[in-house]
């Protein structure tokens, strides 16, 4: 999906995870470790509103027998919007592999990507 041809209408609760999180890297800039983000954006979310679970465990199923191993996710907000974030250089494929294997894994359909490693923020919108 091109980011650019998303407007605000299109998904507003995507939209609005977006905006805290460019909040959060606009007042801390990037060079941080990933949980200070990750603490401040649980802050914003909560100032604006966002309903959001943290560190929620992710079921793994194989051959409908639910494994011991589960996924732990960032976030989840709106009960249904996969939020991982990340503090590096540049995102990699692993890193969106990670995330739709969480989308794969809760049977979610959306999912955001971040990375307040970089000095402007990155993120990718998954949809599954």
């Amino acid at each position: 999906m091109d980011e650019s041809l998303v407007k605000p209408s299109d998904d507003p609760q995507t939209y609005a995870i977006i905006g805290a999180a460019m909040e959060v890297h606009r007042e801390l800039g990037h060079g941080f470790l990933e949980a200070v983000y990750q603490e401040a954006l649980a802050v914003e979310m909560t100032r604006v509103s966002i309903p959001f679970v943290r560190e929620q465990a992710l079921p793994i199923h194989y051959k409908d027998q639910l494994l011991n191993t589960s996924y732990r996710a960032d976030f989840i907000a709106y009960e249904d919007v996969v939020v991982e974030l990340k503090a590096v250089s540049q995102l990699t494929g692993v890193d969106q592999a990670q995330v739709i294997n969480y989308l794969k894994s809760t049977g979610h359909h959306r999912a955001i990507l971040f990375n307040f490693g970089a000095p402007r923020l990155d993120y990718k919108r998954l949809v599954w």
